[in-house]
């Protein structure tokens, strides 16, 4: 039995960082290196960014399972958050 994702398909995963419309937040999505593959885990990590538009302080972290992360990622998008090209870590 395959499992089924209701935003992804089961070999993608959210990845990067999205920046919220007003330049002032940024989130990074990752994938949690000790999760079992079936049972796959996104770390998120959300951070208050400075006036560069670069992470400034650290806000908080999230452990989430793979559909609840496409939920997140999706929820985010429509809000108007869009994808930057920052590294986490």
């Amino acid at each position: 039995m395959e499992p089924k994702y209701s935003f992804g398909c089961s070999t993608s995963k959210p990845n990067g960082c999205l920046l919220n419309p007003e330049g002032s937040r940024m989130i990074f999505f990752e994938e949690c290196k000790t999760s079992p593959k079936p049972n796959l885990k996104i770390h998120t990590h959300l951070f208050y960014t400075n006036h560069l538009g670069e992470p400034g302080g650290y806000k908080s972290s999230e452990k989430l399972n793979i559909d609840s992360a496409w939920e997140k990622w999706h929820q985010l998008h429509q809000k108007g958050w869009t994808e930057v090209a920052h590294n986490y870590g």
